[in-house]
């Protein structure tokens, strides 16, 4: 298991070197589902005690893994991957309402519900017809799942269990930023380093919900 971050994390700079054209560009057929299976591996041990709250986190991770595999083809694979990624955000919204009830805490819902409601205007205009309405659902899953995670940190923050809730309040704030940067990137305007950016925001945010699983038994 050592070896584990290394390998996940190699993994992601061949995807990341690919996508910018330092290396063959079909070489992130590889890389890039090695990454979050690194991922994966990196979370199976974890959380044992908190069986269900595994599971969903883990059943994230491998819709996660899927969406990745059809991310591989930006155009065709677009709307399988959205549908894949909403779910693994439905997955990780029911992890976390584990240690507590959906919205328990309202703000960081009103506030991601702004971030969202930004985001969905500034790229609305580029977003074809066809895909407006499965992307919106897409934003609601995300950003709920982001202030999920934040409510459960802020309940948490004088408890033993504040740092792993610290690590997935940060883990959905990196998903929405990578997914904002996606987004621009396709909707938009090609962003210059797109996959440096969009790639290691993703696989950090990635990690820190694998992470916030308790080690061992925990």
């Amino acid at each position: 298991m050592k070896a584990v971050p290394w390998i996940t994390f190699v993994a992601a700079l061949v995807a990341i070197a690919a996508g910018i054209g330092l290396v063959p560009a079909a070489w992130v057929f590889v890389a890039k589902p090695a990454a979050t299976i690194g991922i994966i591996v990196w979370a199976w041990p974890r959380g044992r005690a908190e069986a269900r709250l595994r599971r969903l986190v883990l059943l994230g991770l491998v819709l996660s893994l899927a969406g990745d595999v059809a991310l591989l083809w930006p155009q065709q694979g677009f709307l399988p991957g959205l549908i894949a990624f909403l779910l693994a955000h439905l997955a990780y919204i029911a992890a976390f309402c584990q240690p507590q009830r959906l919205a328990a805490k309202p703000l960081p819902f009103v506030a991601y519900a702004l971030v969202a409601g930004v985001i969905l205007a500034l790229l609305w205009p580029g977003v074809p017809g066809a895909l407006r309405l499965p992307v919106v659902a897409y934003v609601l899953c995300l950003a709920s799942m982001a202030a999920q995670a934040a409510g459960v940190w802020l309940v948490a923050r004088d408890t033993a269990a504040a740092a792993r809730w610290r690590l997935a309040a940060i883990g959905g704030a990196l998903f929405v930023v990578s997914d904002a940067l996606l987004a621009t990137n396709k909707f938009a305007s090609p962003l210059p380093l797109a996959s440096l950016w969009i790639l290691a925001s993703y696989w950090v945010a990635q990690w820190c919900i694998a992470t916030s699983l308790p080690a061992g038994d925990a």
